[in-house]
């Protein structure tokens, strides 16, 4: 299994909010050792692989993460979902509360 996160940077040249939490959720949990790359989505760039996969894949949102195994190629647009489905980890109410974003409007 390979698994590919997508990050969004911003056109000023930072890294977004949520990229940054989910980096340090996934830090915190142990599983950051079990993401293999990182790909980025520029803002002001649409050729960038991160928004060539979003399109790809139909997702406007970042961060993503595409896993990649002899079953194919699967998108998720929530790193609980991905931790739950391939990690095989457990999902709290609480992690699931928090993971709701109000700033979440619009595309990447």
């Amino acid at each position: 299994m390979h698994v590919t996160m997508v990050k969004k940077k911003l056109a000023d040249g930072s890294d977004c909010r949520k990229c940054n939490e989910v980096t340090q959720y996934l830090q915190a949990r142990g599983f950051w050792n079990r993401i293999d790359e990182v790909v980025w989505a520029h803002e002001n760039d649409p050729e960038s692989p991160g928004l060539v996969l979003g399109a790809r894949f139909g997702i406007d949102r970042a961060p993503f993460f595409i896993v990649r195994d002899d079953g194919g190629e699967t998108a998720y647009a929530s790193v609980l979902q991905l931790i739950q489905e391939r990690f095989g980890e457990a999902v709290t109410t609480l992690d699931r509360a928090r993971d709701v974003d109000p700033d979440d409007i619009g595309g990447i």
